[in-house]
């Protein structure tokens, strides 16, 4: 009897023969191989394997992807295939051999990519989701509205302690709500995790005194799996409020794992995800992704960014962000990141693009290279945000704040040109 609990994948396939390419797929993701073997049973098959159940050719092309044969041309495609959950079970790691596993190197395949994936009910409630979300993230802020503004800590890497010291300080001072380490930041020797956490936390307690409002730091604690509760008790015994992890390099089930005893928000950044998910011949698609990295327990989630100096066009970025915010079982929702070349031009593209103020906007530059320093560099990208929901022009906004003595959105107009 079939287990009546289907997981649903769609793929983008090239192949010369499409519906036998699709027939290898399933096969060889399920109870199949390239040859009958003794034992492969029609119980087994009937239970077990998985299920073509649509087909929607495309038209011809070239071939996407190297292969050891090399036909001129080849067959685009759209298949819809069924994974009884039998297979399966709940598991993360087990449901990504089998959905986005070996059938990237079958040789009939120039082109695949899992563009969708529908899972079962039971799956999901499986997983607990984000802990904190949009909401346990504003309020351990104290900041109950509004597109909340970051920075990471610039330059990124070679930084000494008082260096260090200095960039937390100036920014803490700016009244912004998140300071994050860079990916490449992790616990080197010469400014070792330890250090930043007694250090940031220090110049962001003392920011507040003086400022009234407390910043957040999400502390890079991607390194060795071994390691990992140890350095989040860490940066939680010392006051800190936020971890980051690198949830391509360490993986979806050593973040489900950290979600297991995380007792602040995990900012989920998508350091190496490009490498599955720029070719849209290969990979997996961002919006099958974020579904299990929100299962396994992200609380933020980067998305790239509209006029972003990454590959993604602005419509597939306002996709992510919407993917993001879409309902997943009973999980509540993470808060999306934006980063790379965010400034005041973006504000405006962004609303219009995703509708949304529940998002986390990560500036460098638009923040550290505004003319009047960090400060007036985050107040004028909550000053953008303003005109962005209100439909004001940025001209107009920048000239009214510039009418009441504060130029920080004017300035920032002139340093960052549209389009930049």
């Amino acid at each position: 009897m079939r287990d009546p609990r289907r997981i649903r994948c769609t793929y983008y396939i090239e192949a010369v023969d499409v519906a036998r390419a699709a027939a290898a797929l399933a096969g060889e993701q399920s109870s199949g191989t390239f040859i009958a073997v003794p034992g492969e049973s029609d119980r087994i098959r009937e239970r077990h394997a998985a299920e073509v159940v649509e087909i929607r050719e495309l038209g011809e092309c070239a071939p996407s992807l190297p292969s050891r044969r090399r036909p001129e041309w080849v067959t685009a495609a759209e298949v819809v295939v069924e994974f009884p959950m039998v297979n399966i079970g709940t598991d993360i790691a087990t449901l990504l051999t089998a959905v986005a596993g070996n059938l990237f190197e079958l040789v009939e395949l120039y082109a695949c990519r899992l563009q969708s994936i529908e899972l079962p009910d039971e799956f999901v409630a499986a997983h607990p989701g984000p802990a904190f979300g949009v909401a346990g993230t504003r309020k351990l802020m104290g900041v109950p509205e509004g597109v909340l503004i970051g920075t990471i800590v610039k330059p990124n890497v070679g930084l000494v302690e008082e260096e260090f010291r200095g960039v937390v300080r100036e920014l803490a001072r700016a009244s912004i709500d998140l300071i994050k380490d860079d990916e490449l930041m992790t616990d080197p020797a010469y400014l070792p995790l330890e250090t930043r956490v007694r250090v940031a936390l220090e110049e962001i307690g003392d920011a507040e005194q003086v400022t009234g409002h407390r910043t957040m730091y999400a502390f890079n604690i991607t390194g060795d799996l071994a390691g990992l509760q140890r350095r989040h008790d860490l940066v939680v015994e010392a006051g800190g409020n936020c971890v980051m992890l690198n949830i391509p390099i360490m993986g979806l089930p050593a973040l489900a794992w950290l979600r297991g005893f995380a007792q602040v928000p995990v900012h989920g950044h998508r350091a190496g995800l490009a490498a599955s998910m720029r070719s849209p011949a290969l990979g997996v698609d961002f919006t099958v992704w974020q579904q299990l990295a929100r299962l396994a327990g992200a609380d933020h989630v980067h998305a790239s960014g509209l006029g972003s100096k990454f590959y993604e066009r602005d419509e597939q970025v306002a996709a992510n962000i919407r993917s993001l915010q879409a309902p997943l079982g009973t999980t509540i929702a993470p808060l999306p990141t934006l980063s790379s070349g965010q400034n005041v031009h973006t504000p405006g593209p962004t609303f219009a693009g995703v509708g949304s103020t529940d998002l986390l906007m990560l500036a460098g530059g638009g923040i550290a290279g505004h003319p009047d320093g960090p400060a007036a560099g985050v107040r004028s990208l909550r000053q953008a945000w303003t005109a962005a929901v209100s439909g004001n022009p940025l001209a107009d906004a920048a000239a009214a704040h510039a009418a009441r003595g504060d130029s920080a959105l004017a300035h920032a107009l002139q340093t960052f040109p549209a389009g930049a």
